[in-house]
C-alpha cells in the first residue's frame, strides 16, 4: 500500500462539529486535518478520538489521540506505509515511535510529532484490526468519527493481521528507532514537567534511561543474548567507544530521579553525542528532522 491509496474521504464533518461543540480544543484544526487524511484511505474502517479531546478535558498540551480501525486484509500494508503517509502527507517531523506505553488492545500504537501553529504536537495513532474494533470500544471511552462497515473479514485475513502484529511487536528496534524514542520521550517529559505530573515524569524518565541502554546495545552488541541490563560491561565496555557510551549511561542513571527541563535537555545532548559516536548513520539519516525538531521544541 502506498500513500497514494487514498480516496475522497467520507463525510466526518458532522461528528467533528459535535466534538467541537462539546469541547473547543486548540488542537481541533490539527485533529481535523489528520482525521481527514486517515479517513481518505479505503483501508480505514473506523476512526475514534480518545483521551482528553474525547472527554472534554483537553488543555493546550494535550495530544491528539486516535484509534484507527484497519481492515485485517490491509493492516500489514497500511502499517508499512504509515510513516510515509504521516511524514509526507501529514507533515510529521519524524517517523513514528512504536508506542511501548499504550495499553495492549490487540493492535499497535505509534506516536508522531507534528508542527502545528509553530509548536510541536503529539499525535497518537493506535492501529487495530477491524475485527477487534468492537472489543477495543468496550475498553475505552471514545468519540466515533468514522464507522464504515468493512468488507467481509475472513479467518485467514484475521490470522495474517495477527501474525503481522506479533512480528512487529517483537522485532528488535534499530538505532534510528531508539533515537526517535528519545526524541518523543523528551517531548512527553516536558509536558509532564509543565503539568507537575511527577509520578508520570519519573516513569518516563526511567524509560528514557532504558532506551539509552537499548541504543548502546543495538549499536555495539546487536547479537547480545543477555536480557535487559545484564553484562553491559562485559559486552560493551571492551572498547574505548563502549566505555564512553557506558559513561554516558552512568551519567543518565545517576541524574535526579525526577527531572526538570534542564535535565531533559542534558539527556538529549548526551544521547545525540552517544549516537554520533556509536551509530553515526542513524544520526545522519535523521539530521534534517532533528534540526527541525529542536527548533520547534524551543517554542513548545
Amino acid at each position: 500500500m502506498s500513500t497514494a491509496t487514498l480516496t475522497q474521504a467520507p463525510s466526518i464533518g458532522p461528528r467533528l462539529t459535535e466534538l467541537a461543540e462539546a469541547n473547543r480544543p486548540p488542537q481541533l484544526p490539527l485533529l481535523t486535518r489528520i482525521a481527514e487524511l486517515l479517513s481518505a484511505s479505503d483501508a480505514v474502517t473506523h476512526l475514534l478520538v480518545r483521551g482528553s479531546l474525547a472527554s472534554g478535558t483537553a488543555d493546550r498540551l494535550s495530544d491528539v489521540d486516535f484509534v484507527v480501525g484497519v481492515h485485517d486484509r490491509d493492516l500489514p500494508a497500511f502499517t508499512t506505509a504509515l510513516d510515509d503517509l504521516m511524514t509526507v502527507a501529514g507533515g510529521a517531523l519524524l517517523p513514528g515511535w512504536r508506542d511501548t506505553i499504550v495499553t495492549n488492545m490487540g493492535g499497535v500504537g505509534f506516536v508522531f510529532l507534528l508542527q502545528h501553529e509553530g509548536k510541536l504536537h503529539q499525535v497518537d495513532l493506535y492501529l487495530a484490526p477491524a475485527s477487534r474494533i468492537s472489543t477495543v470500544q468496550e475498553q475505552i471511552a471514545a468519540k466515533v468519527l468514522l464507522d464504515r462497515a468493512p468488507d467481509d473479514v475472513t479467518a485467514s485475513q484475521i490470522a495474517r493481521a495477527r501474525g503481522h502484529l506479533d512480528e512487529l511487536l517483537v522485532r528488535p528496534r534499530t538505532c534510528a528507532e531508539l533515537l526517535i524514542e528519545h526524541l518523543v520521550l523528551a517531548v512527553l517529559l516536558h509536558k509532564r514537567i509543565q503539568r507537575g505530573q511527577r509520578f508520570v515524569a519519573y516513569a518516563e524518565w526511567h524509560r528514557m534511561h532504558t532506551a539509552t541502554k537499548d541504543l548502546i546495545k543495538a549499536a555495539l552488541a546487536p547479537t547480545s543474548r543477555c536480557w535487559g541490563w545484564y553484562r553491559l560491561w562485559e559486552e560493551v565496555g571492551l572498547t574505548p567507544i563502549g566505555r564512553a557510551c557506558l559513561a554516558d549511561l552512568e551519567a543518565a542513571i545517576t541524574s535526579p530521579a525526577i527531572p526538570d527541563a534542564a535535565d531533559v535537555e542534558a539527556a538529549l545532548e548526551r544521547v545525540l553525542e552517544l549516537t554520533r559516536r556509536a551509530c553515526p548513520q542513524a544520526l545522519d539519516d535523521l539530521a534534517d528532522a532533528i534540526a527541525a525538531y529542536r527548533t520547534y521544541l524551543e517554542f513548545t
